[in-house]
């Protein structure tokens, strides 16, 4: 059989639609030359004419150990050849060899018997440069090496993302030997991944082409299976030469150190934003419920999914809050918030009332002892010593309390109550990051509630002072049926010097007094008090409106510089009129009957204390029915609104059909007074009555 005989793929044109051979043979060069038994070419590859710079027509026919040995190596390859078609033995080796050029070219030669269908005998002889074949051999080991040697973890996945293959990095990595990853996927070996996300970013990868770089992810792998690292992932889509697609690479490198490093950053920033925030919002009023509520709206839910505040009842009633060893904690709870935790807040004491904490409770210690008591891990059995009863212990339970922290407050040296936390969302326990969080927190919330605290037993104390210097009056005095109201501010501001009174005087006049001592407090009040004596005194000699305020006046002015404004009015029941005189005050409304309020038109004169300065008195008529309304700032003045139209809206709501005194007060104040608590009240309403005949 001769050339014709030898099969068509060795040095045929492929067929028309094969793919052309790429890959490592292509890099190698490989060329096929085929020897009939004489050692003449009969099949010359396109390899072989790159490789030896002759053609197929050149080539063919030509006996091989001519046309490319030297004459000095002639002998030894026509031995080996002879040997090769001998005994059927392959021979393998490198030989230099001639090239077209007149060059020597070093050849690794791979030398073969072939024995086709018909018996005819050939050899096969395989070749390639070795100058390639060594650079690819060393191409190979360095590759191999830099696999096998990087401290990086490295893989490859196929395209159903099933391991191809690992390095010992990554069998470290993963604590999986490379054999149990070979042909699995991935969450088949690392079960504690959030694989989802992984195989959705590599399936990305392998349709887009689009590398992804230093993608951060932690979990869980056997290598260390009780604590929890981060990966860097980064994947790049393989392809061969032909851009056939062929999996998915990807490195690993643990970074769990950096991203410890960058948690703890993140969450020193969220505290140190946290303590901001606290301090902005924590103590805006110095009032003791609110102070406490803004204490738990803060730690929820930035620290803690449920916070209660709860003070000592001895603190809240100014008594020393010394427990002893066997002592309850008697608490008054001021604020409970809670995200998403319906039977936390039915287990919580409702704010307002007291409540009573076994001597071994959790809070009671922590109260007792001026020290925070963390519970990272919470059991039944500490829900027992958490909760106030078995009922509010169940509802922890159900609600899935598992971790609790208790700070005490202190301020001055003094244990106050307790800041209580607990978590059931977050399923992180307290740490102690956490614990000196919450120190911080309930460390300036604590001064803040104990300001707060002083503030009301001082605001109590004036209020006290204040309402026992208040005058109780008869409803019909003198001809006037009266009615009256005393109204402090708001909790959070401190007690006025505003004051009234009603004076029986001789011949059946009846004096009408409303004042304002300038200030706050307990000096204000007791001004009030000297003030409302001087009046009392200097009115059962029966002066003159004006005359008395110069007393007033110059009694004022000795009192420490105070300042006050009053309306002083006389009723005198047999003439039908009132004598009134005004220091600095606003001024009264005279309701007459078939007429609109108005306000009467009086010389304002110099408030007292101010001293030198004259009064007048003016005189108007009062008939039966007729009312008189005396009243002190507060009701009127606010911050939002020109004083002109708070005076237009008193007269409008005394623009009404004539009602009793009682229910005209109780309107007043609710409608002027109680939508701006910032200022206390006096109000004075009289009312001529009939005569009876």
């Amino acid at each position: 059989m001769g050339a014709a005989g030898i099969p068509a793929a060795e040095g045929a044109e492929p067929p028309r639609g094969a793919v052309r051979p790429s890959g490592l043979l292509d890099e190698l060069g490989m060329a096929s030359v085929v020897l009939d038994t004489e050692g003449r070419i009969v099949l010359w590859s396109p390899q072989a004419e790159e490789l030896f710079g002759y053609s197929a027509r050149e080539a063919l026919g030509q006996y091989a150990a001519h046309l490319m040995i030297h004459e000095q190596h002639a002998d030894l390859v026509v031995k080996l050849f002879a040997d090769v078609m001998e005994t059927g033995q392959s021979w393998a080796g490198a030989f230099p060899v001639r090239h077209k050029d007149g060059g020597t070219k070093l050849v690794e030669f791979r030398n073969m018997r072939l024995l086709d269908d018909h018996g005819d005998v050939y050899a096969l002889g395989l070749c390639a440069d070795q100058e390639t074949v060594r650079r690819l051999e060393r191409d190979v080991a360095l590759s191999t090496r830099m696999i096998s040697q990087s401290p990086i973890g490295l893989a490859v996945l196929d395209t159903e993302l099933r391991y191809v293959s690992v390095n010992p990095a990554l069998e470290q990595l993963n604590g999986v030997p490379a054999e149990e990853h070979v042909g699995r996927k991935i969450g088949e070996v690392l079960p504690h991944l959030d694989v989802a996300a992984f195989e959705a970013a590599a399936r990305e990868v392998l349709r887009t082409g689009t590398p992804l770089l230093d993608q951060h992810t932690v979990g869980y792998t056997p290598a260390d299976p009780d604590r929890e690292h981060a990966w860097s992932v980064s994947l790049y889509r393989l392809e061969d030469a032909l851009g056939t697609v062929l999996g998915v690479a990807g490195s690993v490198l643990d970074v769990t150190e950096q991203h410890l490093a960058t948690v703890e950053a993140e969450t020193a920033r969220r505290r140190l934003a946290l303590v901001a925030d606290a301090s902005a919002r924590i103590g805006t009023t110095l009032d003791l419920d609110r102070t406490a509520r803004e204490l738990a709206d803060v730690a929820v839910p930035e620290l803690a999914d449920v916070a209660a505040v709860d003070l000592l009842e001895a603190v809240v009633q100014g008594r020393p809050s010394t427990l002893g060893p066997t002592e309850p904690a008697v608490m008054r709870p001021l604020a409970v918030d809670a995200a998403g935790a319906p039977e936390v807040l039915s287990a919580a004491d409702p704010p307002g009332q007291v409540a009573r904490y076994a001597p071994d409770r959790l809070v009671t210690e922590c109260v007792r002892t001026g020290s925070p008591v963390l519970v990272a891990q919470v059991g039944p059995d500490d829900l027992a010593r958490i909760a106030r009863s078995p009922e509010a212990a169940a509802l922890l339970a159900k609600a899935g309390v598992h971790s609790y922290l208790a700070v005490p407050l202190i301020a001055r040296g003094e244990v106050l109550g307790a800041l209580d936390l607990k978590r059931v969302h977050n399923p992180e326990p307290f740490g102690e990051d956490d614990l000196l969080l919450a120190r911080e927190l309930a460390a300036r919330a604590a001064v803040q509630i104990d300001n707060a605290r002083w503030y009301q037993d001082a605001r109590n104390t004036a209020l006290t002072l204040q309402r026992s210097l208040l005058p109780s009056h008869p409803s019909v005095t003198g001809g006037l049926e009266v009615a009256s109201r005393y109204q402090p501010a708001g909790a959070t501001a401190e007690v006025g010097g505003d004051w009234f009174d009603v004076i029986p005087l001789g011949e059946g006049k009846t004096a009408l007094v409303v004042g304002d001592v300038m200030g706050s407090g307990i000096t204000a009040a007791a001004t009030m008090g000297r003030l409302r004596t001087a009046t009392n005194t200097l009115a059962s000699l029966d002066l003159d409106p004006a005359k008395l305020l110069e007393h007033l006046d110059r009694i004022t002015e000795d009192l420490d510089h105070s300042i006050a404004t009053c309306v002083y009015a006389v009723y005198d029941p047999r003439l039908g009129q009132c004598r009134i005189a005004n220091a600095g005050h606003l001024p009264p409304v005279r309701l007459r009957t078939g007429r609109p309020p108005e306000l009467l038109e009086l010389p304002t004169g110099a408030p007292l204390g101010v001293g030198g300065v004259a009064f007048s008195t003016t005189t108007v008529d009062l008939a039966p029915g007729d009312r008189l309304v005396l009243y002190t700032d507060g009701l009127v003045e606010t911050r939002q609104h020109p004083l002109d139209e708070r005076l237009d809206a008193l007269l409008d709501l005394l623009d009404s059909p004539d009602g009793p005194l009682e229910e005209v007060c109780d309107l007043l104040l609710r409608t002027l007074h109680q939508p701006d608590n910032s200022d206390d009240v006096a109000l004075l309403i009289a009312r001529v009555q009939t005569p009876v005949t």
